[in-house]
């Protein structure tokens, strides 16, 4: 079964509650297997079966919900252009009905000072506190700039749910309707002995200063997808093809793969490809987190949106499109962003019963203080205030929000994070395993030993590192890539031989028939294995072992024929990190499939004293697992194919992003520089995270915690406090607002290697 992803731009969701009922919806389409709803971007990741439903499908459910949906498209400059204007229209809306809201506001507030503080005022005009001059200023503010909140609360009462529109509405509309009573009928409070006072200034205000909340809190969170269009911003407009011997300037989208593209100084590298002529320094820091430029020459690879500094060159396009790695690299981050983090989970649980809650709540407080005081106004104002400021906002805003600025900062560190629960585990990480080959060392060895069992001076010398070429040539270890290298190097530049039955055994080296000679190259366990006798050369091979260079032994027609010594140069970042590792209290392990005297001698080098060595691939991952059993969570970072089973089994994958794609598939986080530092700089993000979303929760829950019992009059009894139903509203207008620059902080965030 092909499940396919797709993310939706969702529109008319004012707090976490809608989320919920949006994410609800959805998820009871049939065909819909997961569905995750993001408050702070307003999007959904739907992933579904083709087969069983489409998005208009959904789009259509959620439209049923009384919200609506369409396809965010990836990449593609029109429609974020589009999006982007809309959020502007959005933004402008708002900005004119705060403009207006406040006005009028501030009219009401001065109108009703008389009448607040019992005090005769004579600068202020009689007509600004007669009720039906209220009445009158407050109806565009009702009907206009309040009509968000009635329209969202009668379609969630359709959908036979509540939300913050439910609540704002409920709690304006009774002190509205409570003001109406006292103005067309103030009979019926003066015949039982109340002043029929009116607060329609408290309506108008509350509905000002939420509106002013959710323009700031617009205005935020946009700043928190700012890693998403900086990364967008890098793609070239136009690229610069050769066609028909001349260079011509085409739309990037109109660049295919092959073409031949020319790539002057200062400016964006167009797409990926190859370079095949010239050389330059080229800038990849806003992808790869790396600020020194690096060099390319003929047959370096480039990356697409990355800067070129100095000199032309020209490279042939490979990827293009949605298969560029800035793309893909965008729809990582985007779908990091829309993931929801374990921790999520108990603030969505008390979304869920929150709103019907504090309806109760509100109920309940009515019917107290009418029932212990007789005073429909005391009973009215605390309900008003209980409705107003009890917002689930804050709860829903607490965790995406840091999410979202988290990856999008480790996006900018070239730390692309593919979930939010990888992010959240990574701060508990334990044990923390290192592959050898390509992860501590550079991954380009070479050889540095050769010997025949009659003396390098042999004359059939070349004629075996032919035949060991030639099987060598068919692997995709790094190992062989060296063989061949050195077998070129010393005048076989000529094609090598054919080579049949070609068989690599994992773990222990690969085979083939060279002419009608049975050619074996691998490691001294598999000579063993074969019976072939060894002894003439293990000392020599134990000498090299102790070098750490590893030894490949090379048997022809079953008899040991040479030996080749190979050393791969450590990375110049592994020592520091294996340093920082240790210093937070993390245990380093090195995990390898190369020879134990190797291993361990490169162990020695880079500070690992736990080496587990001569591993076959379809072992890792029941090394992963042992030390799982001891009780640790485990992260394994490895960079070739034969990691990819140890990188899913492990709590948290990491992998090189300079290695191969199923490696790069299988992990949680990927390093795109391949710097072992930035794992370090993964795990402090992931602790800044998880540090950031508790404070948020902690805000949000405090806010709800301490507000609903002030807002329903605890304190009156004993201090003669009431929360003013206006005070309620700028309280919770503003608790969003906090949660959300407090998760802004967070791209301050610059990782500190010397822990």
């Amino acid at each position: 079964m092909t499940m396919e992803t797709a993310n939706l731009q969702l529109k008319g969701m004012g707090c976490a509650a809608c989320a919920a009922s949006i994410e609800g919806a959805i998820q009871g389409v049939r065909g819909v297997r997961e569905c995750h709803v993001n408050f702070a971007m307003s999007q959904a990741t739907v992933k579904y079966n083709p087969q069983e439903t489409n998005l208009q499908t959904i789009g259509q459910a959620v439209t049923e919900a009384g919200y609506s949906a369409f396809p965010l498209q990836e990449m593609d400059g029109v429609a974020q252009d589009a999006q982007k204007r809309a959020q502007q229209a959005e933004q402008k809306e708002l900005t004119r009905k705060v403009l207006w809201g406040g006005i009028i506001s501030m009219l009401l507030v001065v109108g009703s000072l008389p009448a607040m503080t019992g005090l005769g005022l004579p600068f202020i005009p009689t007509w600004m506190h007669n009720a039906w001059v209220q009445l009158l200023l407050s109806i565009p503010v009702m009907v206009w700039c309040g009509k968000g909140f009635f329209v969202g609360a009668w379609k969630a009462c359709k959908g036979r749910t509540a939300d913050m529109n439910t609540l704002v509405a409920l709690g304006t509309g009774a002190a509205y309707l409570y003001s109406l009573l006292a103005t067309f009928f103030p009979s019926l409070f003066l015949d039982r002995g109340l002043q029929p006072e009116v607060y329609y200034e408290a309506a108008v205000v509350i509905i000002s200063l939420i509106l002013l909340g959710r323009l700031l809190e617009s205005r935020a969170k946009g700043q928190t997808s700012e890693a998403i269009r900086k990364l967008m911003g890098l793609q070239a407009k136009t690229a610069r093809v050769m066609r028909n011997g001349e260079s011509v300037e085409i739309p990037i989208q109109e660049v295919v793969v092959g073409d031949i593209v020319v790539v002057h100084p200062g400016e964006k590298i167009p797409v990926d490809g190859e370079v095949i002529a010239g050389t330059s320094q080229v800038d990849e820091s806003m992808v790869t987190g790396e600020p020194i430029p690096v060099t390319k020459k003929p047959g370096d690879e480039a990356i697409g949106g990355t800067i070129n500094k100095t000199g032309s060159f020209q490279l042939r396009a490979s990827r293009v499109g949605k298969d560029t790695v800035l793309t893909q690299i965008v729809k990582l981050v985007r779908e990091a962003q829309g993931s929801k983090a374990p921790i999520q989970q108990l603030a969505d649980r008390i979304t869920a019963w929150f709103v019907p809650a504090v309806m109760a709540i509100a109920i309940g407080t009515f019917v107290i203080w009418f029932n212990v005081t007789g005073n429909f106004t005391l009973a009215t104002i605390t309900t008003v205030s209980v409705l107003i400021i009890a917002c689930p906002c804050a709860l829903g805003l607490a965790t995406p929000t840091s999410i979202m600025v988290g990856t999008g900062k480790g996006a900018e560190n070239g730390i692309l994070i593919k979930g939010a629960d990888s992010l959240e585990l990574a701060h508990k990480i334990q044990a923390i395993v290192l592959d050898k080959t390509g992860t501590i060392t550079e991954g380009k060895p070479s050889v540095t030993n050769y010997v025949t069992v009659k003396g390098t001076a042999d004359s059939n010398e070349i004629k075996l590192l032919s035949l060991a070429a030639a099987v060598e040539q068919n692997s995709e270890h790094p190992l062989a890539a060296a063989v061949v290298q050195y077998a070129r190097s010393q005048g076989g530049t000529g094609p090598l031989p054919k080579v049949q039955n070609f068989a690599a055994i994992p773990g222990m080296g690969v085979q083939g028939i060279v002419g009608d000679r049975l050619v074996q190259i691998g490691t001294q366990r598999w000579m063993d294995d074969l019976s072939i006798d060894t002894k003439s050369l293990a000392s020599m091979g134990e000498d090299w072992e102790a070098q750490a260079k590893t030894t490949a032994w090379i048997a022809v027609d079953k008899e040991l024929a040479g030996l080749v010594g190979i050393a791969d140069a450590l990375k110049p970042s592994s020592t520091e990190a294996v340093k920082a590792l240790k210093r937070m209290k993390l245990e380093v392990v090195m995990l390898t499939g190369d020879n134990r005297k190797t291993a361990e001698a490169i162990g020695r080098e880079v500070g690992i004293t736990r080496v587990i060595a001569q591993v076959r691939p379809d072992q890792k991952a029941a090394q992963i697992k042992a030390l799982q059993a001891e009780g640790k969570i485990v992260a394994m970072v490895g960079d070739g194919i034969n990691d990819a089973p140890a990188l899913a089994q492990a709590d948290v994958g990491i992998a090189i992003g300079t290695g191969t794609d199923v490696a790069i598939a299988a992990s949680d986080i990927t390093l795109i520089s391949g710097d072992l530092r930035s794992i370090i700089a993964a795990i402090q993000l992931s602790h800044a995270t998880m540090k950031n979303i508790r404070q948020n929760l902690f805000f949000a829950y405090i806010y709800n915690v301490s507000g609903i019992p002030i807002a329903a009059g605890i304190l009156y009894p004993f201090f003669g406090w009431l929360l003013n139903p206006v005070i309620a509203g700028a309280a919770m207008a503003f608790s969003s607002v906090s949660v959300v620059t407090n998760a802004l902080r967070l791209r301050k965030f610059q990782p500190k290697i010397n822990v």
